[in-house]
C-alpha cells in the first residue's frame, strides 16, 4: 500500500489541507483531495507529482477569489428572491409557478 502525502498549511487566519496519494490503479494518477478554511473542497486526479502540487498550489492561491465569488452570487440570489416577492411572482408554494 501506498503511504499518502498528507499536507496541512496554516497561516494567521487560514488553513489548508492537503491530500495527495498515488491511486491503486494501473494508470498511477495522483489523486488530490482539498479543502480550504472556507468549507470548499476539490478533488482531481493528476499524472504527475509535480502537477499534483501545482493544481493544490493555484487552488488555495485562488481561495480568496473563489469565496468573493460565492458570497456574491448569493446575495444575487437573496436580491433576486426579494424582487420576486415584491413583484408578486412568489406565493406560499416553492415551485413558484401559479
Amino acid at each position: 500500500m501506498v503511504q499518502p502525502w498528507w499536507f496541512n498549511i496554516h497561516s494567521a487566519m487560514k488553513k489548508y489541507t492537503i491530500n495527495i496519494t498515488l491511486t491503486d490503479r494501473a494508470d498511477e494518477y495522483y489523486k488530490v483531495s482539498l479543502k480550504d478554511h472556507n468549507g470548499s473542497t476539490s478533488t482531481v486526479y493528476e499524472p504527475t507529482i509535480a502537477q499534483a502540487i501545482y493544481y493544490a498550489k493555484v487552488w488555495c492561491e485562488e481561495s480568496e477569489a473563489r469565496q468573493h465569488a460565492t458570497e456574491v452570487m448569493n446575495k444575487a440570489i437573496l436580491e433576486s428572491i426579494a424582487l420576486d416577492k415584491i413583484a408578486g411572482i412568489t406565493k406560499n408554494n416553492s415551485d413558484g409557478l401559479d
